[in-house]
Formats: C-alpha cells, sequence, structure tokens
C-alpha cells in the first residue's frame, strides 16, 4: 500500500482556539481535562457494554451496543472520504498530547487515523445518548451531554482534533442514537437478523476504499456483535444476574477471553505485516476482531449455566 497523506482544510478560528487553549491550560489543565479521552475510548465502552450485556440488562447492551457498533464503523467511513489529518500534522505550534496508537509514529496516519470526524465525539455521543434515550432518567439526560462535551474538549486540547471534527462527531452520534434505533424497530425480535445484515452489508462499502485500521476493528466487531446477540437468542438465551459475585466474575471472564483471544490470534502472523497497512494485514485484522465479539459476547456465555450447579450446592 502506498504512503497515505490525507487532506488538509481547516478555519483558522480553529487553529488560533487550539494554540490559546494548549498555551493557557497549562500541563496540569490538560492532564486533568485529558482524562475525560478516556470515555470515549474503547476500554471504557467495553466496560460498560459487557456489565450491561452479561450482568445488568441485556436488552439495553443490544440497544446501545447497536448504536455503537454503527458509530464504530460510521466514523471511518467518512474519515477516509475526506482525508483530513490531523491538526499537529500541519501546525508545529498544535502539540499532540495524547495520540490514538501510543505505539506507532505520531505522523502515521494509517495508525493514528484521520481528524475528520473525531470517533471520541461519536462514541460518547451515541453511548451516552444511548443509555438517556433507553432510561429515560434526569441522571443519564444529564450525563449524555456533560460527559460528550468533556470529551470533545478534551480531543482538542489534546491536538487530536479541530473543533468541527468535534462538532460533526457529536451530530453522528446523535443521529445514530434517533435513526438506528427506529429502523430496528421496524423488525421484530425474530427477523431482527435482516436489519443487521443490511447494516452491515452497507458498511462493508469502506471495503472499497478504507486504509485506515480503525475500519477493520470497528467493522469485525460489528459482524461479532450482530452474530452473538443472534446467537444468543437461538442458543444461549442467558439470563442476567444482579448478584455481585456472578457479576464481578463475569466481567474478570469476558475481560480475559477478550484481551486473551485477540493476543493469541496475532501470534501466527508477523507484527510488520500485522501492522503494514496491506489489505490483506486489514482483513486479517477485520478477521481477528470478528472471532473475538462473538467469542466473547456470543459463546462465553454457556459458562453461565455452570453458575446454576453452584447455586443449587450453595
Amino acid at each position: 500500500m502506498g504512503v497515505v497523506v490525507g487532506n488538509s482544510f481547516w478555519f483558522d478560528f480553529e487553529v488560533e482556539l487550539m494554540e490559546f487553549l494548549q498555551r493557557t491550560i497549562g500541563d496540569t489543565g490538560i492532564s486533568i481535562i485529558s482524562f475525560f479521552s478516556y470515555f470515549g475510548e474503547e476500554l471504557i465502552l467495553i466496560l460498560l457494554l459487557g456489565f450491561l450485556f452479561w450482568c445488568y440488562d441485556k436488552k439495553a447492551a443490544i440497544y446501545i451496543g447497536t448504536n455503537v457498533m454503527v458509530g464504530l464503523v460510521f466514523t471511518p467511513l467518512i474519515k477516509n472520504f475526506f482525508w483530513r489529518r490531523r491538526p499537529y500534522f500541519d501546525h508545529e505550534t498544535i502539540k499532540c498530547l495524547r495520540p490514538v496508537d501510543k505505539k506507532a509514529d505520531i505522523y502515521d496516519i494509517a495508525a493514528q487515523g484521520f481528524s475528520f470526524p473525531s470517533g471520541h465525539s461519536t462514541n460518547s455521543a451515541t453511548v451516552y445518548g444511548s443509555l438517556a434515550r433507553f432510561y429515560k432518567k434526569p441522571v443519564f439526560t444529564a450525563v449524555a451531554f456533560i460527559l460528550p462535551l468533556l470529551v470533545g474538549l478534551s480531543r482538542v486540547i489534546v491536538g487530536c482534533h479541530y473543533p468541527t471534527d468535534v462538532l460533526f462527531g457529536w451530530l453522528s452520534g446523535a443521529l445514530i442514537i434517533f435513526v438506528i434505533p427506529a429502523l430496528v424497530r421496524r423488525f421484530s425480535e425474530e427477523k431482527r437478523w435482516i436489519i443487521y445484515l443490511i447494516i452491515f452489508l452497507i458498511s462493508c462499502i469502506g471495503l472499497l476504499y478504507c486504509k485506515t485500521s480503525d475500519y477493520y476493528t470497528g467493522l469485525g466487531l460489528m459482524g461479532g456483535f450482530f452474530l452473538s446477540v443472534e446467537f444468543d437468542r437461538r442458543v444461549v438465551k442467558f439470563e442476567n444476574t444482579r448478584k455481585p459475585l456472578w457479576c464481578i466474575t463475569r466481567l474478570l471472564g469476558g475481560f480475559i477471553i477478550y484481551f486473551a483471544l485477540n493476543t493469541l490470534l496475532k501470534m501466527p502472523f508477523s507484527k510488520v505485516f500485522l501492522d503494514s497497512g496491506v489489505f490483506l494485514a486489514n482483513i486479517v485484522r477485520f478477521i481477528r476482531y470478528t472471532i473475538v465479539a462473538f467469542v466473547t459476547i456470543g459463546v462465553y456465555p454457556l459458562v453461565f449455566r455452570v453458575e446454576k450447579v453452584f447455586s443449587k450446592n450453595n
């Protein structure tokens, strides 16, 4: 694959605002606001969805998870269309204080991704907005406004996104949480696989032009999630639990399987190949995340049946 260069475009006020914020807030302030980026990242999303799906409320997890999966794919589809370079690529006065991929060169666009729109902003607006729409409680409504605001602000301050990236990310999240549930509701639970298949096939258009790894990660997670939901409906049919011990056990087991399986599936391939960005490496990434998501979300809950044996013995 050729070197991905990207496009440079911005409004002057964006650069001036970012320079002002980084200059004025200072190192301590930046460290504090940078923390809120976590609330739009993979680990927090996995933690929240895992808790909801395995423990607290499977229906809420499916509702929120469907929206999140769409966001994870929709964002890189747009990013790879506009190819907007991150602010610090074109402005030496703007520092990159929190790269997307901490292990890669900050100027490696294939690894760091494009700038427009902000994935963190889309993710936060989608997940917390979905929580608010599903539960319809004032506390979740407040969270749906406050956390995305802080996440978006953090992405600007750490130099990874222009303000317009963040604004469009918020709009994307708002669009997803209103449109996707409306489409899903048109299908009964037994035929929900149809809309899942339609969404997935439309999302596959990115195979024709997407160059960055985030698209293939998102597409794999989406495919694995949709397969898992249907597999649970037809085969597993596990029940949620509010018992603290079982909740902790389920969460720990799920995270161990997720990260262990992700590592195991990398082992047959060299790091050079996996990081090369060639189409075949991206397809391997897609397959890897599909398997990881399906095993973790769909197959792993079969283990929960053991809980009944322990409960009877006690």
